[in-house]
Protein backbone atom coordinates (compact mmCIF):
# COMPACT_ATOMS: atom_id res chain seq x y z
CA UNK A 1 0.00 0.00 0.00
CA UNK A 2 1.42 3.34 -1.03
CA UNK A 3 2.37 5.96 1.51
CA UNK A 4 0.42 9.16 0.96
CA UNK A 5 0.91 12.84 1.59
CA UNK A 6 -1.70 15.56 1.66
CA UNK A 7 -3.35 15.85 -1.71
CA UNK A 8 -2.84 12.18 -2.58
CA UNK A 9 0.86 12.12 -3.54
CA UNK A 10 2.57 8.88 -2.60
CA UNK A 11 6.09 8.09 -1.49
CA UNK A 12 6.60 6.43 -4.86
CA UNK A 13 5.44 9.57 -6.69
CA UNK A 14 7.75 11.78 -4.65
CA UNK A 15 10.69 9.49 -5.41
CA UNK A 16 9.73 9.39 -9.09
CA UNK A 17 9.80 13.20 -9.26
CA UNK A 18 13.11 13.39 -7.42
CA UNK A 19 14.72 10.85 -9.73
CA UNK A 20 13.44 12.88 -12.69
CA UNK A 21 15.15 15.98 -11.30
CA UNK A 22 11.86 17.66 -10.41
CA UNK A 23 12.54 19.29 -7.04
CA UNK A 24 10.04 21.16 -4.88
CA UNK A 25 11.32 24.17 -2.92
CA UNK A 26 9.93 22.76 0.35
CA UNK A 27 9.54 19.23 1.73
CA UNK A 28 7.79 18.84 5.07
CA UNK A 29 8.23 15.15 5.93
CA UNK A 30 6.45 14.06 9.09
CA UNK A 31 4.98 11.00 10.79
CA UNK A 32 5.53 8.03 13.07
CA UNK A 33 7.38 5.91 10.49
CA UNK A 34 10.91 7.24 10.07
CA UNK A 35 11.81 4.85 7.22
CA UNK A 36 10.13 6.84 4.44
CA UNK A 37 11.25 10.18 5.90
CA UNK A 38 14.85 8.94 5.89
CA UNK A 39 14.57 7.53 2.36
CA UNK A 40 13.42 10.85 0.91
CA UNK A 41 15.86 12.93 2.97
CA UNK A 42 18.83 10.72 2.10
CA UNK A 43 18.00 10.77 -1.59
CA UNK A 44 17.85 14.56 -1.64
CA UNK A 45 21.12 14.80 0.31
CA UNK A 46 22.90 12.44 -2.07
CA UNK A 47 21.48 13.41 -5.48
CA UNK A 48 20.29 17.01 -5.73
CA UNK A 49 23.82 18.44 -5.73
CA UNK A 50 27.00 17.09 -7.24
CA UNK A 51 29.61 16.07 -4.71
CA UNK A 52 31.83 19.04 -5.47
CA UNK A 53 28.91 21.46 -4.89
CA UNK A 54 27.96 20.23 -1.42
CA UNK A 55 30.65 21.93 0.66
CA UNK A 56 29.22 25.39 0.01
CA UNK A 57 25.63 24.58 -0.89
CA UNK A 58 24.41 21.80 1.41
CA UNK A 59 23.57 22.62 5.02
CA UNK A 60 22.41 20.04 7.59
CA UNK A 61 21.20 21.23 11.00
CA UNK A 62 19.13 19.81 13.85
CA UNK A 63 15.85 21.26 15.02
CA UNK A 64 17.00 21.68 18.62
CA UNK A 65 19.88 23.90 17.44
CA UNK A 66 17.97 26.37 15.25
CA UNK A 67 14.93 28.57 15.43
CA UNK A 68 12.28 28.83 12.73
CA UNK A 69 13.68 32.24 11.82
CA UNK A 70 17.19 30.84 11.40
CA UNK A 71 15.87 28.07 9.15
CA UNK A 72 14.17 30.68 6.97
CA UNK A 73 17.40 32.72 6.82
CA UNK A 74 19.38 29.64 5.74
CA UNK A 75 16.80 28.86 3.07
CA UNK A 76 16.85 32.42 1.67
CA UNK A 77 20.55 32.32 0.89
CA UNK A 78 21.68 32.08 -2.72
CA UNK A 79 23.72 29.10 -3.95
CA UNK A 80 27.42 29.54 -4.64
CA UNK A 81 28.59 28.38 -8.07
CA UNK A 82 25.70 25.95 -8.30
CA UNK A 83 22.15 25.90 -9.62
CA UNK A 84 20.62 25.41 -6.18
CA UNK A 85 21.34 24.82 -2.50
CA UNK A 86 19.96 22.18 -0.12
CA UNK A 87 19.01 22.87 3.50
CA UNK A 88 18.09 19.83 5.61
CA UNK A 89 16.67 20.16 9.12
CA UNK A 90 16.79 16.84 10.95
CA UNK A 91 14.58 16.24 13.99
CA UNK A 92 12.56 19.25 12.90
CA UNK A 93 9.95 18.44 15.55
CA UNK A 94 12.27 20.24 17.97
CA UNK A 95 12.04 23.59 16.15
CA UNK A 96 10.22 26.15 18.25
CA UNK A 97 7.65 28.53 16.80
CA UNK A 98 6.96 26.64 13.59
CA UNK A 99 4.40 29.29 12.70
CA UNK A 100 7.24 31.68 11.95
CA UNK A 101 7.98 29.64 8.82
CA UNK A 102 4.68 30.77 7.31
CA UNK A 103 6.23 33.88 5.77
CA UNK A 104 8.94 31.82 4.08
CA UNK A 105 6.42 29.32 2.72
CA UNK A 106 4.46 32.20 1.19
CA UNK A 107 7.49 33.08 -0.94
CA UNK A 108 10.11 30.30 -0.85
CA UNK A 109 13.52 30.79 -2.45
CA UNK A 110 13.26 29.01 -5.85
CA UNK A 111 16.94 28.01 -5.82
CA UNK A 112 16.65 26.28 -2.42
CA UNK A 113 15.46 22.76 -1.62
CA UNK A 114 14.41 22.94 2.04
CA UNK A 115 13.78 19.61 3.81
CA UNK A 116 12.15 19.53 7.24
CA UNK A 117 12.28 16.00 8.70
CA UNK A 118 9.68 15.98 11.48
CA UNK A 119 9.70 12.57 13.23
CA UNK A 120 7.63 10.80 15.89
CA UNK A 121 4.50 12.78 15.21
CA UNK A 122 2.75 15.21 12.90
CA UNK A 123 2.03 18.91 12.72
CA UNK A 124 -1.59 19.83 13.33
CA UNK A 125 -3.06 19.88 9.83
CA UNK A 126 -5.33 22.78 10.77
CA UNK A 127 -2.37 25.12 11.18
CA UNK A 128 -1.73 27.66 8.45
CA UNK A 129 1.91 26.63 8.25
CA UNK A 130 0.85 23.21 6.92
CA UNK A 131 -1.48 24.65 4.30
CA UNK A 132 1.14 27.12 3.13
CA UNK A 133 3.82 24.43 2.92
CA UNK A 134 1.41 22.27 0.94
CA UNK A 135 0.73 25.10 -1.48
CA UNK A 136 4.39 25.74 -2.27
CA UNK A 137 5.84 22.26 -1.93
CA UNK A 138 5.38 18.74 -0.54
CA UNK A 139 3.78 17.82 2.78
CA UNK A 140 4.17 14.10 3.39
CA UNK A 141 2.88 12.01 6.30
CA UNK A 142 4.73 8.75 6.83
CA UNK A 143 2.42 6.37 8.66
CA UNK A 144 3.27 3.17 10.48
CA UNK A 145 2.52 0.05 8.51
CA UNK A 146 -0.28 -2.11 9.85
CA UNK A 147 0.39 -5.80 10.40
CA UNK A 148 -1.61 -6.86 7.36
CA UNK A 149 0.43 -4.49 5.15
CA UNK A 150 3.81 -6.00 6.06
CA UNK A 151 3.71 -9.05 3.75
CA UNK A 152 3.05 -6.83 0.74
CA UNK A 153 5.84 -4.48 1.80
CA UNK A 154 8.28 -7.38 2.21
CA UNK A 155 7.44 -8.84 -1.19
CA UNK A 156 7.67 -5.45 -2.89
CA UNK A 157 10.99 -4.62 -1.25
CA UNK A 158 12.51 -7.96 -2.22
CA UNK A 159 11.27 -7.56 -5.78
CA UNK A 160 13.48 -4.47 -6.09
CA UNK A 161 16.38 -6.73 -5.08
CA UNK A 162 15.47 -9.33 -7.74
CA UNK A 163 14.39 -11.80 -5.07
CA UNK A 164 11.16 -13.70 -4.47
CA UNK A 165 9.83 -15.13 -1.23
CA UNK A 166 7.23 -17.76 -0.44
CA UNK A 167 4.16 -17.04 1.69
CA UNK A 168 5.27 -18.82 4.85
CA UNK A 169 8.70 -17.18 4.83
CA UNK A 170 7.04 -13.78 4.38
CA UNK A 171 4.79 -14.26 7.39
CA UNK A 172 7.63 -15.64 9.50
CA UNK A 173 9.62 -12.45 8.92
CA UNK A 174 6.62 -10.14 9.39
CA UNK A 175 5.61 -11.81 12.64
CA UNK A 176 9.14 -11.94 14.03
CA UNK A 177 10.30 -8.40 13.21
CA UNK A 178 7.07 -6.41 13.08
CA UNK A 179 6.45 -2.96 11.65
CA UNK A 180 9.80 -1.29 12.31
CA UNK A 181 10.61 -0.79 8.63
CA UNK A 182 14.20 0.29 9.20
CA UNK A 183 14.95 -2.91 11.09
CA UNK A 184 12.85 -4.95 8.69
CA UNK A 185 14.70 -3.75 5.60
CA UNK A 186 18.03 -4.22 7.36
CA UNK A 187 17.19 -7.86 8.04
CA UNK A 188 15.95 -8.35 4.48
CA UNK A 189 19.18 -6.88 3.13
CA UNK A 190 21.11 -9.36 5.24
CA UNK A 191 19.13 -12.24 3.75
CA UNK A 192 19.53 -10.93 0.20
CA UNK A 193 23.30 -10.65 0.57
CA UNK A 194 23.46 -14.32 1.56
CA UNK A 195 21.47 -15.50 -1.46
CA UNK A 196 23.38 -17.15 -4.34
CA UNK A 197 23.04 -15.55 -7.76
CA UNK A 198 21.48 -18.70 -9.24
CA UNK A 199 18.77 -19.07 -6.56
CA UNK A 200 16.99 -15.89 -5.47
CA UNK A 201 13.95 -17.47 -3.79
CA UNK A 202 13.72 -17.03 -0.03
CA UNK A 203 12.24 -20.03 1.77
CA UNK A 204 11.45 -20.70 5.46
CA UNK A 205 14.74 -22.59 5.67
CA UNK A 206 16.62 -19.49 4.49
CA UNK A 207 14.78 -17.33 7.03
CA UNK A 208 15.62 -19.78 9.80
CA UNK A 209 19.29 -19.79 8.85
CA UNK A 210 19.78 -16.07 8.20
CA UNK A 211 17.39 -14.40 10.68
CA UNK A 212 17.26 -17.06 13.36
CA UNK A 213 13.51 -17.70 13.29
CA UNK A 214 12.62 -21.37 13.69
CA UNK A 215 10.56 -22.56 10.73
CA UNK A 216 8.58 -24.81 13.08
CA UNK A 217 8.34 -22.71 16.25
CA UNK A 218 7.30 -19.14 15.50
CA UNK A 219 4.36 -16.79 15.77
CA UNK A 220 3.05 -17.71 12.34
CA UNK A 221 2.94 -21.41 13.25
CA UNK A 222 1.24 -20.64 16.58
CA UNK A 223 -1.45 -18.61 14.84
CA UNK A 224 -1.89 -21.40 12.29
CA UNK A 225 -2.23 -24.01 15.04
CA UNK A 226 -4.86 -21.92 16.81
CA UNK A 227 -6.80 -21.31 13.59
CA UNK A 228 -6.83 -25.07 12.97
CA UNK A 229 -7.58 -25.89 16.63
CA UNK A 230 -4.42 -27.99 16.78
CA UNK A 231 -4.06 -28.08 20.56
CA UNK A 232 -0.98 -30.29 20.65
CA UNK A 233 0.97 -28.14 18.18
CA UNK A 234 -0.02 -24.88 19.90
CA UNK A 235 1.09 -26.11 23.31
CA UNK A 236 4.35 -27.43 21.85
CA UNK A 237 5.10 -23.98 20.39
CA UNK A 238 4.26 -22.18 23.64
CA UNK A 239 6.51 -24.60 25.54
CA UNK A 240 9.32 -23.91 23.05
CA UNK A 241 9.03 -20.16 23.56
CA UNK A 242 8.93 -20.60 27.33
CA UNK A 243 12.10 -22.73 27.21
CA UNK A 244 13.86 -20.40 24.75
CA UNK A 245 13.02 -16.85 25.91
CA UNK A 246 15.53 -15.25 23.53
CA UNK A 247 13.54 -16.46 20.52
CA UNK A 248 10.33 -14.68 21.46
CA UNK A 249 8.02 -13.85 24.33
CA UNK A 250 4.57 -12.74 25.27
CA UNK A 251 5.50 -9.25 24.16
CA UNK A 252 5.66 -10.58 20.59
CA UNK A 253 3.03 -13.31 20.66
CA UNK A 254 0.22 -11.51 22.48
CA UNK A 255 -0.03 -8.62 19.96
CA UNK A 256 0.08 -11.17 17.13
CA UNK A 257 -2.81 -13.17 18.59
CA UNK A 258 -4.75 -10.02 19.38
CA UNK A 259 -4.40 -8.87 15.77
CA UNK A 260 -5.58 -12.25 14.50
CA UNK A 261 -8.70 -12.41 16.64
CA UNK A 262 -9.50 -8.75 16.10
CA UNK A 263 -9.45 -9.32 12.33
CA UNK A 264 -11.38 -12.55 12.80
CA UNK A 265 -14.16 -10.61 14.51
CA UNK A 266 -14.20 -8.13 11.61
CA UNK A 267 -14.32 -11.05 9.13
CA UNK A 268 -17.68 -12.15 10.56
CA UNK A 269 -19.18 -8.98 9.11
CA UNK A 270 -17.89 -9.53 5.58
CA UNK A 271 -20.78 -8.48 3.31
CA UNK A 272 -19.60 -10.61 0.40
CA UNK A 273 -19.70 -13.97 2.20
CA UNK A 274 -17.18 -16.14 4.03
CA UNK A 275 -15.13 -17.47 1.15
CA UNK A 276 -11.39 -16.80 1.09
CA UNK A 277 -11.54 -14.23 -1.69
CA UNK A 278 -14.47 -12.37 -0.14
CA UNK A 279 -12.83 -12.26 3.29
CA UNK A 280 -9.53 -11.16 1.73
CA UNK A 281 -11.24 -8.20 0.06
CA UNK A 282 -13.08 -7.29 3.26
CA UNK A 283 -9.89 -7.37 5.36
CA UNK A 284 -7.84 -5.70 2.61
CA UNK A 285 -5.51 -8.69 2.35
CA UNK A 286 -3.33 -9.48 -0.64
CA UNK A 287 -5.21 -12.59 -1.85
CA UNK A 288 -7.44 -15.47 -0.86
CA UNK A 289 -4.49 -17.43 0.51
CA UNK A 290 -3.87 -14.73 3.08
CA UNK A 291 -7.47 -15.09 4.31
CA UNK A 292 -7.29 -18.87 4.72
CA UNK A 293 -6.70 -18.76 8.47
CA UNK A 294 -9.60 -16.37 8.99
CA UNK A 295 -11.97 -18.66 7.12
CA UNK A 296 -10.74 -21.56 9.28
CA UNK A 297 -11.12 -19.44 12.39
CA UNK A 298 -14.77 -18.67 11.60
CA UNK A 299 -15.40 -22.39 11.26
CA UNK A 300 -13.68 -23.25 14.52
CA UNK A 301 -14.70 -20.35 16.78
CA UNK A 302 -18.04 -18.66 17.25
CA UNK A 303 -18.29 -14.89 17.21
CA UNK A 304 -19.13 -14.94 20.91
CA UNK A 305 -16.04 -17.04 21.67
CA UNK A 306 -13.87 -14.67 19.63
CA UNK A 307 -15.13 -11.72 21.65
CA UNK A 308 -14.34 -13.58 24.89
CA UNK A 309 -10.86 -14.42 23.60
CA UNK A 310 -10.19 -10.76 22.79
CA UNK A 311 -11.10 -9.78 26.36
CA UNK A 312 -8.86 -12.58 27.68
CA UNK A 313 -5.92 -11.46 25.54
CA UNK A 314 -6.25 -7.94 26.97
CA UNK A 315 -6.23 -9.39 30.48
CA UNK A 316 -3.16 -11.53 29.80
CA UNK A 317 -1.40 -8.59 28.15
CA UNK A 318 -1.94 -6.47 31.26
CA UNK A 319 -0.69 -9.27 33.51
CA UNK A 320 2.39 -9.81 31.34
CA UNK A 321 3.25 -6.16 32.05
CA UNK A 322 2.90 -6.66 35.80
CA UNK A 323 -0.62 -5.32 36.36
CA UNK A 324 -2.45 -7.29 39.07
CA UNK A 325 0.10 -10.04 38.68
CA UNK A 326 2.74 -10.38 41.41
CA UNK A 327 3.99 -13.89 40.63
CA UNK A 328 2.81 -15.56 37.40
CA UNK A 329 5.55 -15.88 34.76
CA UNK A 330 5.17 -15.14 31.06
CA UNK A 331 5.25 -18.82 30.10
CA UNK A 332 2.40 -19.66 32.45
CA UNK A 333 0.38 -16.70 31.19
CA UNK A 334 0.75 -17.91 27.60
CA UNK A 335 -0.33 -21.41 28.60
CA UNK A 336 -3.34 -19.92 30.37
CA UNK A 337 -4.25 -17.93 27.27
CA UNK A 338 -3.92 -20.89 24.90
CA UNK A 339 -6.00 -23.07 27.24
CA UNK A 340 -8.73 -20.41 27.31
CA UNK A 341 -8.73 -20.13 23.50
CA UNK A 342 -9.27 -23.85 23.04
CA UNK A 343 -11.60 -24.50 25.94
Amino acid sequence: MAEKKSGGTTFETIMHDLKAGQYAPVYVLMGEESYYIDRITDYIAEHVLREEERDFNQTVVFGADVSAGQVADLARRFPMMAERQVVIVKEAQNIKNWDRLEAYFEKPQPTTVLVLAYKNGTIDGRKKVVAKAQKCGVVFESKKKRDYELPGFIEGYLKTKQCTIDNKATLMIADHIGADLSRLTSELDKVVMAMPENDRRITPEVVEQQIGVSKDFNGFELRSAIANRDIVKANRIVKYFDSNPKTGSAFMLIPLLFSYFQNLMIAYYSPGGRGENEVARWLDLRNGWAAKEYVLGMRNYSAMKVMQIIYKIREIDAKSKGLDNPNTGVGELLKELVAFIFY
